[in-house]
């Protein structure tokens, strides 16, 4: 359950740090409101996941998830670039956190 934890605590990193764009400093209601509460979701759940994985392993999972995230959204809606080299660094942190899942331990 606490990967599951984990999992969804990352995908709130995600709605926050894109939400964060679109609240120009804080001036904006409705963006402000959405990054604020995907903040408070995600560390709640982070902080679930954290009672049963080591917090090295959750944290850089979760702040993987919320980069890997992010970045896909920017390219894909935001108009960032793509191309190879940023592609290739991405499977690199995709890589890195299927390597720490798989070392956690039980």
């Amino acid at each position: 359950m606490a990967w599951i934890y984990l999992v969804v605590a990352g995908v709130f990193e995600v709605v926050w740090a894109i939400a964060l764009k679109y609240t120009e400093g804080f001036t904006r209601l409705w963006p402000s409101v959405v990054t604020v509460l995907g903040m408070a979701a995600s560390f709640y759940f982070l902080s679930m996941a954290t009672k049963t994985l080591p917090i090295g392993t959750a944290y850089a999972v979760w702040t993987g998830i919320g980069a890997l995230g992010a970045v896909v959204i920017g390219m894909m809606f935001l108009n960032e670039p793509v191309n190879a080299p940023r592609i290739l660094f991405l499977l690199l942190i995709l890589v890195g956190m299927i390597g720490l899942k798989f070392t956690a331990g039980p």
